[in-house]
Order: structure tokens, then C-alpha cells, then sequence
């Protein structure tokens, strides 16, 4: 009998000196606990993943011994061949959780490779409750919330991603939909500068950032204001710090 693979969610983000108990305000404590039960882990960094469960377990004692706690490595870096690797445990009868830096796995995540695989493996995938920046993002913005598509990453060159973003107004005008974006945090001034520039001045945009966190930051204003805020250098203080760019063209 095969074992079920789990995607675990993490927290965007937790202060070193931030109490247990509030983990509970991010985490359901049903999920927490389900974590703690488990002893193999697929994972972007194991050494961040070792940090979490240790954190975790100050509420929940974990069901093995650190050191015995199986974690192996899913990134970007990770070859399309070794995915059959990872689900071994699984085939082998033990659940498994699949678990993201930050946030849920499989959105924005290498971990979707691995769910398709296990769904191909008639092995069974249970996705847990837990905070997603891009829903929170949304949910925060005011904007349209019926229709929505998120696009990763833009390009870095600066023709090509104003090239890009005059697509997306369009297509968000034309479709009334709002366009998600994120950024490497250390550009995040380049990007909102590069929204605020190139699209029509009406066009709503939404800096969401550090969501969940006390340094949480969220705000919509039109192009033109967000213009004249950088302009007077008072834009929102998001310097290497995680953000979720929206913007609807009306």
C-alpha cells in the first residue's frame, strides 16, 4: 500500500523572536500536528525545512528524532529524472510531505512536478490548509477578484518587461482581469517603478508585502499616484522583502 503525500504549508515568514503560540494564527493546529507525525520530507532547503520542523515542535513533539527525519531536496536545480526518486518512500508504504520555503507548495513551486508524478503513480495527494501570499494578496487588493492570472516572474531586460507589462494591461482590460506578478525582493523598487511607468495612468496597482507578518504592507492606488510617490521618494518600504504585485486596467 502506497503512503499519501501531503503538501504542507509553511509560514511566509516568522521573526526570530516571534512566540509559538502565534504560529497557530498562520498554521491550523490540525496541520502542525499532521507534521509532526511525519518522518519523510520533500523540500526546497532541508536546512530551512530542519528549522521549521524545530520551531514547530515546540508545540508538537516531533514523532522521530531529528537527526532521523528523512528530508530530500526539490528546486529549480532538480533534474526531471531524479522526481521518481523522491516518490520512493511513498511506493514504499510512508507518507510523505511536501513542503515549500514559504507559503503553500505547488504554486509557484517545483513541487507541481512532483504532485503531477505522484498522480501518475496513483498515489494519493492531500493538500493542506495554509497561507497562500498570492490569495492573501488578492484578497487585500480591491480588485477583481472573479478573474485573476498570475505570471511569475517578469523579464529583467527593461525593454522586454515593458513590452510585457503593455500586454498584460491589455489583456486585463480587455478581460477585466487582475495580473499578479512577483519579483526577486531586491528589485522590487525596479518593478513598481516599471508599473508605474508604462501603465496607463488610471490603471490600479497593488503592493502587497511581508503578508502575515508584523511588517505586513498593502496598498492600491492608480499608476499616476504611485508615480508621484516614487517621484517625491516615498514609495513603500519593501527593500528585499517578499511582494506581490496586482494591477487592473479599467
Amino acid at each position: 500500500m502506497t503512503g499519501t503525500l501531503y503538501l504542507i504549508p509553511n509560514t511566509l515568514g516568522l521573526n526570530e523572536d516571534q512566540q509559538v503560540n502565534l504560529l497557530a494564527s498562520i498554521i491550523p493546529d490540525t496541520v502542525q500536528k499532521m507534521t509532526a507525525e511525519l518522518s519523510h520530507f520533500v523540500a526546497e532547503n532541508a536546512k530551512t525545512t530542519r528549522a521549521y520542523l524545530k520551531y514547530l515542535s515546540q508545540a508538537h513533539p516531533l514523532q522521530k528524532a531529528m537527526q532521523e527525519i528523512q528530508i530530500s531536496e526539490l528546486n529549480i536545480n532538480t533534474p526531471a529524472q531524479a522526481l521518481d526518486g523522491l516518490l520512493q518512500p511513498l511506493l514504499q508504504g510512508h507518507d510523505v510531505g511536501l513542503i515549500s520555503e514559504a507559503g503553500v507548495p505547488a504554486v509557484a513551486d517545483p513541487g507541481a512536478n512532483l504532485v503531477r508524478l505522484a498522480h501518475q503513480r496513483n498515489i494519493k495527494v492531500r493538500p493542506l490548509v495554509g497561507p497562500s501570499s498570492l490569495l492573501l494578496a488578492l484578497m487585500g487588493s480591491g480588485l477583481n477578484g472573479q478573474s485573476f492570472a498570475f505570471h511569475g516572474y517578469l523579464p529583467t531586460d527593461a525593454a522586454l518587461r515593458a513590452k510585457r507589462i503593455k500586454e498584460l494591461e491589455e489583456r486585463s482590460k480587455k478581460e477585466k482581469q487582475t495580473q499578479l506578478l512577483i519579483e526577486t525582493p531586491y528589485r522590487n523598487a525596479a518593478m513598481l517603478e516599471a508599473l508605474s511607468n508604462h501603465c496607463h495612468p488610471t490603471t490600479l496597482i497593488c503592493v502587497a508585502t511581508d503578508l502575515s507578518l508584523d511588517t505586513e504592507s498593502l496598498l492600491t492606488k492608480t499608476a499616476a499616484e504611485w508615480k508621484n510617490s516614487l517621484s517625491k521618494q516615498q514609495g513603500p518600504d519593501f527593500h528585499k522583502k517578499p511582494t506581490v504585485f496586482l494591477f487592473l486596467s479599467h
